[in-house]
């Protein structure tokens, strides 16, 4: 029944293959410059062949394999510039489709699960998919109510697919760290496998959308498309049309780039303030520009989708990230080295200098020192290069630094956010967002004297 390669045999090979197709493409290339060839040009070529073997493979195997695909494509712009090149159009293609599950795969599954007569359910389903991604593929359909909606069909076997490739990734993690300087591999799988069985449970994800699709309900910047019907395997939502992130991406104006910059922010701090979940699945893929923000049809709002990955934190963001945010702003070095003693970034056996940690901290959080920052690949590739090397202080002081299970997946989130926001090219008030949405950033005893403030200024006009 199932048309995705599931054979632990058949994906082991195909994955395997991987660090063989490395090996041979620089014996490739080193053949090549015997004979004459530019180092340069000879280099541009063994990237781009890399590129397309890599990602072709992702592509087909969907499962686990493009799911790393996507969480990785996310921080391409932490690529030197001569790197980046070849790699960007094969990420910007897994950021948004994948081979098509055959027509017949399909209907077999939504008659399993919706029955035989599930075609009266619709009014119109259209059998070609409108996207693809790493545990299902999305079909445009027209509910019996007239609604138009997304029809999510998950593949068969990909529970099975997700773990075997995630599995065989993590032994190749070493040959794939280079393609993210400064950034350990291993961890980021282990996560995506901590979430598999989240993912495959569309029941999950349905409750994750409709919280959210309540609460930002009549939203002007900010579109949750609600959840239709929802079983085993298939997942029926609203449609929304939009202009993909990675669109914007690739051929956005300036106005739309910096309004989809503010409006990511936006969702990435405010979301969990208000529904207590964290969306953990920020690639480019899952977010659309849609006409129709608070300035009217010129201006934009953004589509939220996939919440097959959430975050629960039912308090918002902990309030420790703002309180040693605005420490480490404030050059507190004493204060922020106690909270992350005592929230579990430091261990016990560890002692760091202080005013190291916050020299480290500083240049990372650049972006909320100011009223508006504008993100750049040279600025991420500047951090990237900064932990990445070897005699760098910064790259001594991250190996004793330790990331606590609590904060691993906001971690990737952030990171990944900053690295949509810096693929964009946005200029973003940062700040702005934080001191309205993070718990801790902005001192309890600042709201107080402002109003105490007020108090006066209101008393002395009665006064006078």
């Amino acid at each position: 029944m199932s048309d995705l390669p599931r054979k632990a045999v058949t994906r082991t090979a195909k994955l395997a293959a991987l660090p063989l197709g490395f090996a041979g493409r620089a014996t490739w290339g080193l053949g090549k410059r015997i004979v004459g060839e530019s180092a340069e040009i000879v280099g541009q070529q063994l990237q781009q062949r890399t590129a397309e073997q890599l990602f072709k493979v992702l592509g087909e195997l969907k499962g686990g394999a493009m799911k790393f695909g996507q969480a990785l494509s996310v921080f391409e712009s932490a690529l030197p510039e001569e790197v980046a090149g070849p790699y960007r159009a094969a990420l910007t293609k897994l950021q948004e489709a994948a081979p098509p599950m055959p027509t017949r795969t399909v209907h077999s599954v939504l008659a399993q699960r919706l029955g035989e007569d599930w075609p009266d359910l619709f009014l119109e389903f259209e059998d070609k998919p409108a996207a693809a991604a790493s545990i299902g593929q999305v079909h445009r359909a027209v509910w019996h109510d007239g609604r138009e909606v997304a029809v999510k069909v998950q593949y068969p076997g990909a529970g099975e697919a997700l773990l075997s490739d995630l599995n065989q990734l993590s032994r190749f993690a070493r040959l794939l760290g280079p393609l993210v300087p400064g950034m350990d591999i291993k961890p980021l799988i282990t996560e995506l496998k901590d979430r598999v069985s989240e993912e495959l449970d569309y029941d999950l994800e349905a409750q994750a959308q409709r919280a959210h699709a309540e609460e930002f309900a009549g939203d002007p910047d900010i579109v949750v498309p609600d959840v239709v019907h929802e079983c085993e395997q298939v997942l029926i939502t609203e449609w929304i049309d939009g202009i993909p992130m990675s669109e914007i991406i690739a051929n956005g104006t300036p106005e739309q780039r910096n309004r989809a910059g503010q409006l990511l922010a936006h969702f990435l701090f405010s979301g969990p303030a208000r529904t207590g979940l964290l969306h953990a699945d920020p690639h480019p893929g899952n977010f659309r520009l849609l006409p129709g923000g608070p300035e009217g049809d010129d201006d934009w709002r953004l589509g939220v989708l996939d919440f097959g990955t959430v975050d629960r934190l039912p308090g918002g963001l902990p309030e420790p990230i703002g309180a040693a945010l605005r420490m480490t702003l404030d050059g507190e070095a004493e204060s922020v080295y106690e909270m992350l003693c005592s929230e579990g970034f430091v261990k016990e056996s560890i002692e760091l200098d202080p005013d190291a940690v916050l020299d480290y901290l500083l240049p990372i959080i650049e972006p909320a020192r100011v009223d508006e920052f504008t993100f750049t690949r040279g600025w991420m590739r500047s951090q990237a290069a900064r932990i990445a090397d070897p005699r760098s202080p910064a790259y001594q002081l991250a190996k004793q630094l330790n990331l606590p299970p609590a904060y691993l997946l906001i971690h990737r989130v952030t990171l990944s956010t900053i690295g949509v926001l810096c693929q964009l090219g946005a200029t973003v008030r940062l700040r702005e967002e934080l001191e309205e949405w993070l718990v801790g950033f902005v001192p309890e005893d600042a709201g107080e004297n402002e109003a105490e403030y007020g108090d006066e200024v209101e008393e002395e006009a009665v006064e006078a």
